[in-house]
């Protein structure tokens, strides 16, 4: 772990470790900040269904589907068959979880509009052993592991631990029987090759190029999902990029209403686009800018527009 220092007139001060005594203190701090941590919308503590009880029941509304937050102290556990089993359990008990999505939050989702193939687990601890980490070293694994610090001045660390591998959870769980072999079958994970897989080389020449740009603005991360690819600015969805054969489409969020009234919700950014190339398009659920990124004549101004949105 880097070392933490405060800066108070001109000198540092170091920042002592302070450790987790119980895993509740951690449950605590993330789910009273899930909205501001992951972008998730936070609708059950301690929910039980068939033999478990899941820590945090979260709902990502860009996804149109539901993430489990578990915590953890100890490394002695592991992290495949628990995630594999809670997924399995989500998907053998589907209205369960939209029974509780209704009643908690007073919603009225269906079943059949939920995007159970984008469902995912993660798991929060103050650290993960060796083991842990390489045992979800997998390109399409639906977990994500963070490691959650705090320090003396009440300043709360979280990090990402990312796969690096290109090979595929899959090749597991061949036998039909397994819990991954079925968990498999239904949720699907998405990386940057799944985008780029069937575009022209034009497209993904220009992808790298726009990457390469906006990977200079601070905090900025993308978030590889089943249509798109999100543009975030420190967990703060920002636009979307949707990568096609021949273009690159380019969407800047201008207000959103994921209940499908987006008319009724404050517009949160307007576009200062003085050669009127962003288009304004108007859905149920959102309002956003539109560009098509056909080739490179226009990107340095296209940039320009995009952080606009991304310092707004």
């Amino acid at each position: 772990m880097n070392q933490l220092f405060e800066l108070k007139n001109k000198s540092l001060t170091s920042l002592d470790s302070v450790p987790f005594k119980l895993e509740k203190e951690i449950q605590d701090i993330i789910e009273n900040n899930t909205e501001e941590l992951f972008g998730l919308r936070m609708v059950k503590s301690e929910f039980t269904v068939g033999d478990f009880r899941l820590d945090s029941l979260c709902f990502d509304e860009e996804t149109n589907s539901f993430v489990i937050i578990e915590y953890k102290r100890d490394k002695s556990y592991s992290v495949i068959d628990q995630g594999y089993s809670y997924l399995s359990t989500m998907l053998n008990n589907k209205s369960d979880f939209v029974l509780e999505f209704n009643e908690t939050m007073k919603d009225t989702l269906k079943r059949n509009s939920i995007d159970w193939s984008q469902s995912r687990i993660i798991f929060v601890s103050p650290s993960f052993s060796s083991y842990q980490k390489t045992s979800v070293n997998f390109k399409d694994v639906p977990f994500e592991l963070w490691e959650i610090s705090r320090f003396s001045n009440n300043t709360i660390g979280l990090n990402q631990i990312s796969s690096s591998s290109k090979e595929s959870i899959k090749g597991i769980g061949k036998e039909k029987s397994t819990v991954i072999k079925n968990v498999t079958d239904e949720i699907e994970v998405f990386n940057e090759d799944s985008h780029l897989s069937n575009v022209s080389p034009n497209v993904r020449s220009l992808y790298f190029e726009l990457k390469e740009r906006l990977f200079t603005w601070d905090g900025v991360d993308f978030r590889f999902k089943k249509a798109h690819i999100s543009i975030l600015n420190k967990n703060k969805v920002k636009g979307y990029l949707n990568i096609q054969k021949n273009q690159i489409k380019i969407h800047l969020l201008r207000r959103t209403d994921f209940k499908g009234d987006v008319t009724s919700q404050k517009i949160i950014f307007d576009l200062k686009d003085p050669n009127s190339v962003f288009k304004l398009k108007k859905g149920t659920h959102k309002e956003q800018y539109e560009y098509l990124l056909k080739d490179d004549s226009d990107l340095d101004y296209v940039v320009m527009m995009m952080k606009q949105k991304y310092e707004s």
